[in-house]
C-alpha cells in the first residue's frame, strides 16, 4: 500500500487537488474522494472527522505513522495531521481500502 499511497499523495500535491491539516479537512469534507488521518490526530478531533465522514459516505484511511512521516510523504518539512485528497481514481481508491482493510485483518 505504501507505493500506491505515496503516488497518489504526490500527484494531489501536485495538482494542488487536497487539502492540509484537520481544519482544512472538516471544512473541505464535501468535496474529498478520500480522508488520511496520521496516529498524531488528537482522539476527540479523530472522532469528529471520521463521523463526518461518515455520515458524508467519504472513506478514511487511517495511516499507521506520525503526522510528520505523512508530511514527509507529502514532500513537505511540515507535520500533516490529516490529508483530504480531492482527485483519485476510483480503481485507487478501490484498492487503498481493500489493502488498509487487509492490514487491519492481520
Amino acid at each position: 500500500m505504501a507505493k500506491l499511497l505515496e503516488k497518489v499523495i504526490k500527484d494531489a500535491m501536485d495538482d494542488k487537488k487536497c487539502s492540509r491539516g484537520t481544519k482544512e479537512v472538516i471544512s473541505s469534507m464535501k468535496n474529498s474522494k478520500l480522508i488520511i488521518l496520521s496516529q498524531s490526530v488528537p482522539k476527540n478531533i479523530h472522532q469528529k472527522i471520521q463521523e463526518t465522514a461518515q455520515s458524508s459516505k467519504i472513506p478514511t484511511l487511517n495511516f499507521k505513522g506520525s503526522s510528520v512521516e505523512l508530511g514527509k510523504l507529502c514532500g513537505t518539512q511540515f507535520r500533516i495531521s490529516a490529508l483530504s485528497l480531492k482527485t483519485l481514481s476510483e480503481t485507487n481508491l478501490k484498492i487503498l481500502l481493500k489493502e488498509a482493510e487487509e492490514e487491519i485483518q492481520e
